[in-house]
């Protein structure tokens, strides 16, 4: 539940800027328990300052979910979480971190640019006619 909160309340500032609004609306806790299941979810915190959801896909780990309590921002948790996926997508032998910002969200393409993610392509959810998302990976490093 705590998780869910979390993700619900920094996710919430997306509400009027994004168009479809967030699938945030529709997670529920058996959700997240599902994506513990098939994958991983991290939490930084008790209770949740950060946390991410980890899906193995064919050829990348894909990074979901990801949220940072507002009063934490700027602390590092984003990178150390995403330098996380990138330990689990070494030892899962996936060569690519991947993730999808909406397109609205200038300032997270920025952030993950940072990061060393570039994009790779744009998509649109059902229904729209021009691009929604913007999906980026980054190459997973060779271990230190």
């Amino acid at each position: 539940d705590a998780v869910l909160r979390l993700i619900q309340t920094e996710f919430a500032a997306m509400d009027g800027r994004i168009d479809p609004p967030s699938s945030m609306h529709r997670l529920t806790t058996a959700d997240l328990a599902l994506s513990a299941e098939r994958g991983e979810v991290w939490v930084i915190g008790q209770p949740p300052l950060a946390c991410v959801v980890l899906t193995p896909k064919e050829e990348a780990l894909y990074i979901g979910k990801l949220a940072v309590a507002g009063a934490e921002r700027r602390k590092g948790h984003a990178r150390r979480l995403i330098d996380r996926a990138e330990t689990r997508a070494r030892a899962l032998g996936l060569p690519w971190l991947e993730l999808q910002v909406r397109v609205e969200l200038v300032e997270n393409l920025r952030a993950f640019a940072a990061m060393g993610f570039h994009e790779t392509g744009r998509t649109a959810h059902s229904g729209y006619d021009r691009p929604t998302s913007v999906t980026l990976r980054r190459a997973v490093r060779q271990a230190r």
